[in-house]
C-alpha cells in the first residue's frame, strides 16, 4: 500500500514538472515583483439642495468625493522603486500599492510625464523588495511569445498569454497621439495598466498602457528601451527635461524617388537651426524623413510626439532620403539653450520677458509681431503659458520650449489687475 502511494506521488510530481513550462517558469519568477496599485483621488462636485428655497438663498453646494482607481505596476530597484503609466496616478493624492505577499504600502511619486504615460513610484516601506529585470526591446521579433501580469478590473495576479503581434504602433486616445508601441494578442484591459509585458526570458520588454480597449486581441505596451530613457529622465530629475534638437518638418504629397522602396514618403524637413545638434548631424531642409529610433515616420505630427521621448544626451537615428540616396545620421539632443529660448519668444510670440521679484513681466514687444497685433505691452504681467504658472524666466523658458511643436500658445496676461486670456498663434 505504501508503495503503490509513493509510486503514484512519484508520478503525480513528474507529471507536474512536465507541465511546468517557460510560462510558468517566468510566471513563478517575475510575479513577486508586480504589484497592485490603488489611488485615491479628492474631487469636488456641485450640487444643488431637493428645496428650492435652499438653493435660492445658499445657491448650490460644494461637495468633496473621493475617488478610486486602480492599476498595475512592477519594481524595477530592490529599494522599492515601481514603473507604472502616468494615468494610473494622475490627480492622486493618495497612493498605496499591494505587494506579492500580501502587504500594502504607501508609496509617493518619484516623478511622472504625461506624453510618455510613464510615472515612477518609491514604496514607503523597508527593502529589500522583489525585482524584475528590464529587458530590451530592440530584438523583439514579430510572434515572439510574451506574458502579461496585473490587476484588469482588480481582479489580481492576473497573467495572460499571447505574441508580439507588432512594433512601432502609433495610437491615438483621449486626445493623444502615442507612438513606438507593440502590439499584442495579449489581453490587455483597464487595471493592467503599468504592469509588466514579459519576454520568455522573464524580462521587462514593455510597460502595458490600456490606451485602447474597443479591439478584441488588441494590446499595447510602451517598449522598455523607451521606458529606460524616460525612467532615467524621472528619477534624477522627477519629469523629462524639454531637450533640443532643432529641426522642423512638414507633410507634402508622395512624389516617386529612384528607389520605389521610399515611393511612401510625405515628411519633409522644412528647415535646421543653426548650431543645432541636428545640423551638427548634418541634416538638411528639404530631406525626406523615412524613419526615427528604426519606427516609420508618415505623418509630420509625429515627429514632434516622438522627440519628447528623446531626453538630453540620449541619441538617436533619423533616416532620411536625399536626392534619392538613403542617409542615417545619428542627432544626439541637447539641453534646450536658455539664449534660444529667448529667441524662439522673439521671433513667434513677439515679446522679451524679464523677472520682477515673483512676477514676469514684458519688457520689450517686437513691432509687427503677434504680440504687437493682438496688442500687448511692455510691463503687460505673464501669469501662465498653456497653463502652466511661469512666475521666473526659466519656467517661462521651458513652457516655451515644451509649446514649440504646437500652432499656438495661450497666454494668461494681467492688466492693471485684469486678467485676459489670450491665443497667440506660434
Amino acid at each position: 500500500m505504501n508503495h503503490a502511494f509513493s509510486l503514484l506521488l512519484a508520478l503525480s510530481v513528474s507529471d507536474l514538472a512536465s507541465r511546468r513550462d517557460a510560462v510558468v517558469q517566468v510566471v513563478e519568477q517575475v510575479s513577486p515583483a508586480v504589484v497592485y496599485i490603488g489611488t485615491v483621488q479628492v474631487v469636488e462636485r456641485t450640487f444643488r439642495s431637493r428645496s428650492v428655497l435652499d438653493d435660492f438663498f445658499y445657491g448650490p453646494r460644494e461637495q468633496r468625493e473621493a475617488i478610486e482607481g486602480l492599476g498595475s505596476g512592477v519594481i524595477v530597484d530592490a529599494s522599492g522603486l515601481i514603473i507604472t503609466n502616468e494615468h494610473v496616478i494622475r490627480g492622486a493624492s493618495q497612493i498605496h500599492v499591494g505587494l506579492a505577499d500580501g502587504r500594502k504600502l504607501d508609496a509617493e511619486v518619484i516623478g511622472s510625464d504625461s506624453d510618455n504615460d510613464l510615472a515612477v513610484l518609491k514604496v514607503k516601506g523597508n527593502g529589500p523588495f522583489p525585482v524584475a529585470k528590464l529587458g530590451t526591446s530592440s530584438d523583439l521579433m514579430i510572434g515572439e511569445r510574451v506574458i502579461a501580469i496585473g490587476s484588469p478590473f482588480g481582479l489580481k495576479k492576473t497573467v495572460t498569454a499571447g505574441v508580439v503581434s507588432a512594433l512601432g504602433r502609433t495610437v491615438k486616445a483621449d486626445n493623444k497621439q502615442y507612438d513606438e508601441l507593440l502590439q499584442t494578442d495579449a489581453s490587455i484591459n483597464p487595471g493592467n495598466s503599468g504592469g509588466p509585458l514579459l519576454n520568455i526570458d522573464g524580462e521587462v520588454i514593455g510597460i502595458n498602457s490600456a490606451v485602447f480597449t474597443n479591439g478584441q486581441g488588441i494590446g499595447f505596451a510602451i517598449p522598455s528601451d523607451k521606458v529606460r530613457r524616460i525612467v532615467a529622465e524621472l528619477t534624477q530629475y522627477g519629469k523629462v527635461r524639454p531637450s533640443w534638437v532643432g529641426f522642423t518638418v512638414a507633410n507634402l504629397q508622395p512624389t516617386r524617388s529612384a528607389d520605389p522602396r521610399f515611393d511612401h514618403l510625405t515628411v519633409v524637413v522644412r528647415g535646421v537651426e543653426e548650431g543645432s545638434p541636428a545640423a551638427k548631424a548634418g541634416l538638411k531642409a528639404g530631406d525626406a524623413v523615412v524613419s526615427m529610433g528604426g519606427s516609420p515616420v508618415e505623418e509630420a505630427s509625429e515627429v514632434a510626439t516622438r522627440l519628447k521621448s528623446y531626453p538630453t544626451q540620449v541619441a538617436f537615428d533619423l533616416a532620411v532620403l536625399r536626392g534619392g540616396r538613403p542617409l542615417t545620421l545619428k542627432i544626439t539632443p541637447t539641453e534646450f539653450p536658455a539664449q534660444a529660448a529667448d529667441e524662439l519668444a522673439w521671433r513667434r510670440l513677439g515679446i522679451k520677458v524679464k523677472a520682477q521679484g515673483a512676477r514676469l513681466l514684458i519688457d520689450k514687444i517686437n513691432r509687427g509681431s503677434n504680440a504687437d497685433q493682438i496688442g500687448l505691452s511692455p510691463g503687460d504681467e505673464i501669469v501662465r503659458l498653456n497653463n502652466r504658472p511661469v512666475p521666473n524666466e526659466a519656467q517661462f523658458r521651458e513652457s516655451l520650449v515644451l509649446a514649440r511643436g504646437s500652432p499656438s500658445v495661450l497666454l494668461q496676461v494681467r492688466r492693471l489687475g485684469v486678467l485676459y486670456h489670450l491665443t497667440l498663434p506660434f
